[in-house]
């Protein structure tokens, strides 16, 4: 039993997958290493592994050269959505076991983004109201 439509089309969704995982994917399906793709962009090769890791997101304009580059969309680096990577081919020939354990992987990543984000929100709440009362 191979993946339902839904399963290939959410494998890089915001819910499944980061920003970094999706350059990562794009990367590797086009077997460039993170040097070859540092040098085709002119950024160190520091950058494109903090992109990479999620330690950050490149300007604009260099959004859109990374998209052409992966020969991707600017919208599915973003958000798994538009032209990109349809996901991993057979996910039959993956061990039942394996495929679950990999479905909770993705469920804890999102889990951690959405607590990431939470997180960033109470920071900024405690900061101004120290402020206030500084």
């Amino acid at each position: 039993m191979g993946t339902s439509e839904t399963d290939t089309a959410e494998w890089y969704s915001e819910d499944a997958a980061t920003f970094g995982d999706r350059v990562v994917a794009a990367r590797e399906a086009l077997s460039m290493t993170q040097t070859e793709l540092a040098k085709r962009l002119g950024v160190r090769l520091e950058t494109v592994k903090d992109w990479e890791d999620d330690v950050s997101e490149p300007r604009s304009n260099k959004l859109q050269t990374l998209a052409g580059v992966l020969n991707v969309s600017i919208m599915w680096l973003l958000n798994g959505h538009g032209d990109g990577l349809e996901g991993p081919g057979d996910e039959a020939a993956i061990p039942g076991e394996v495929r679950t354990i990999l479905g909770e992987i993705r469920a804890v990543r999102a889990d951690m983004v959405r607590l990431g984000n939470r997180l960033g929100v109470l920071e900024k709440r405690l900061r101004g109201a120290l402020k206030e009362h500084g």
